[in-house]
């Protein structure tokens, strides 16, 4: 459930099972969930405890079975938590997130301040007068409009 939270919030990835951790990377198949019942069970479990999805494929080769763990990525501007903890991985460990990890992902629905409007239900009076319309249709080398709506257009 942790490498999962922690997979999540940094992006989504693989849980793979039944392969060897060091490369070159060899099947060696694995035994886990090959009960049954016990992979929908785990899937339920993930889902419960997590409250999202994790794709799960069994794969089966000639040299053994292997479990794949499609984690998918955490909402956007929101951090996944399990027990308490923000999770992310170091190496191969998990720890809590860094405050500047949160504060990325926290900050991920927030609009860019650039992309914002300045100034909302301005009048057309008020447009003119907070534009530099005057300079504006100069550097264009087009004539001042000789009306307000003219110059608004």
């Amino acid at each position: 459930m942790k490498y999962c939270v922690a997979l999540a919030n940094e992006g989504g990835g693989y849980i793979v099972l039944g392969v060897t951790d060091k490369r070159p990377r060899q099947i060696v198949g694995s035994i886990a969930y090959s009960k049954a019942g016990e992979l929908n069970g785990i899937k339920s479990r993930i889902v419960n405890e997590l409250r999202f999805r994790v794709e799960v494929t069994e794969l089966e080769h000639e040299k053994g079975r292997v479990l794949v763990f499609e984690v998918p990525t955490c909402p956007v501007g929101r951090a996944l938590d399990y027990e308490g903890a923000y999770l992310m991985r170091v190496g191969e460990e998990l720890r809590p997130m860094t405050p500047d990890m949160l504060k990325r992902i926290f900050a991920e629905d927030q609009q860019d301040w650039f992309s914002q409007p300045a100034r909302c239900d301005a009048s057309p009076d008020d447009v003119i007068a907070l534009l530099d319309t005057q300079t504006y249709f100069e550097l264009l080398k087009i004539s001042y409009p000789t009306s307000r709506d003219a110059v608004l257009e």
